[in-house]
């Protein structure tokens, strides 16, 4: 039974849309959506830093193959996840 409410909890991550706070500077989304992405990370090169659910600052690790995010309320996503923007 506790296995059951882990997986339907695991479907929403700090990457889930529609995202409330910008996944790099933690600030609040307008209704025109976030235009202040770094140039880094537009080039896939910055792993998002803060929770887009929540907007708080998750623990991140950078690895030579890909990242890690974790957001202490949604969860965990990383570099290979098909569902992060």
């Amino acid at each position: 039974m506790v296995l059951e409410s882990v997986t339907s909890a695991s479907a929403e991550t700090p990457l889930t849309e529609p995202l409330v706070y910008s996944v790099y500077t933690g600030t609040p989304v307008a209704e025109g959506g976030d235009t202040d992405v770094p140039t880094a990370a537009r080039l896939g090169l910055e792993p998002p830093r803060y929770c887009g659910r929540c907007g708080r600052r998750m623990v991140v690790q950078v690895v030579p193959t890909g990242w890690t995010a974790k957001c202490s309320r949604h969860g965990s996503v990383d570099s290979s996840d098909p569902t992060r923007r």
